[in-house]
Formats: structure tokens, C-alpha cells, sequence
């Protein structure tokens, strides 16, 4: 359990750190308008880009939680109080890492383009994609690992074979 909480925690604050370095301007005049966040808000809201966030807080909640209990199990209930406080004032920072989000795709995308992406997410088939999209972003990423895994086996069998076709003539005792 804790391995799995370790890896959705470790996931997480990863993609939040890779949110955070690519959303600092390049410079400190670089400014994106307020419609432009806007449309970038509509867009992320409409394909729920925002959901996979839903649990940093509570995995941090958790992992924090786990680590206080771990040094002193004797005050559990006390420990389990204050995280709980903590991670509810914590919530309402919440907000900010949406800005960020928002500042990601604004950056990326045209207004018009937002605009676009977000006509499509509101329609029937951007919902489906929208819902299915972690699925099959997690399955193709399954199929690749498990196809890489049969290409190194297969490659390290081919590589042996021909480097013992190679050396083999080497091995063999020269007459004349």
C-alpha cells in the first residue's frame, strides 16, 4: 500500500514540479491577458485536464501523516488531527495550481485555438476522449513498456548470437 501511495505521491509532486518550471515566464515582461486565461480555463475545465490533481493534496495528506505516526505512533490521533488541519488550510491554495495549469496551456495555445479545444471537449466525442483519455494514455504506456520488454529480450538474444558468429571464427585454432 505504501509502495502504490509512495508512487501516486512521487507521480504527482513530479508533474507538479514539471508544471511549475514550464509555466515560469522566459521573461519577467512576458505577461499572458486575462482573456487568454480565460479561454485557457474554459479549455482545461471543459477537457477536465485539472482532475489528475485531485489527489496531490490528499496523497501528501497521507504520506505526512504516515511519517509523523511512524516517529511517534503514540500521538496518532493528535497527528491525524493537525494533518487534516493542515490539509484543509492547504486546500485553499488549490487555486494557484489551477492558475499555473491554465498559464501552461494559454502559453502553448492561441485564444482561438483554446477556443477551438474547447468547442471540441464540450462535444459528445471530446467528452468520451476527455473520459477515456487516462485510460488510454495508461494502457498505451503499458503496451509500449511491455513491447520494449520483449525487444530488449529479443535484442540482447540477436546481439549474443551474432557476437558469438563473430568471435567464433577467432576461437577456432588457425592451421597452415
Amino acid at each position: 500500500m505504501f509502495s502504490t501511495l509512495r508512487h501516486h505521491l512521487t507521480s504527482a509532486a513530479s508533474a507538479l514540479f514539471l508544471l511549475a518550471a514550464v509555466a515560469v515566464p522566459a521573461t519577467a515582461q512576458e505577461s499572458i491577458s486575462e482573456e487568454h486565461i480565460a479561454a485557457a480555463r474554459e479549455t482545461v475545465l471543459a477537457a477536465n485536464a485539472i482532475r489528475a490533481f485531485d489527489n496531490v493534496l490528499p496523497l501528501m495528506a497521507d504520506r505526512t501523516r504516515t511519517l509523523f505516526i511512524q516517529s511517534n505512533p503514540a500521538n496518532t490521533s493528535e497527528i491525524d488531527a493537525v494533518v487534516n488541519e493542515v490539509a484543509l488550510k492547504l486546500a485553499e491554495r488549490r487555486p494557484e495550481l489551477n492558475r499555473v495549469v491554465y498559464e501552461v496551456w494559454a502559453r502553448r495555445f492561441s485564444i482561438e485555438e483554446l477556443n477551438q479545444l474547447a468547442e471540441f471537449y464540450k462535444s459528445p466525442l471530446g467528452q468520451k476522449y476527455s473520459k477515456v483519455e487516462p485510460e488510454l494514455r495508461a494502457l498505451s504506456i503499458g503496451a509500449a513498456k511491455q513491447w520494449g520488454d520483449a525487444i530488449s529480450t529479443e535484442m540482447v538474444t540477436l546481439v549474443r548470437e551474432e557476437l558469438n558468429k563473430r568471435q567464433a571464427p577467432e576461437a577456432q585454432p588457425k592451421t597452415e
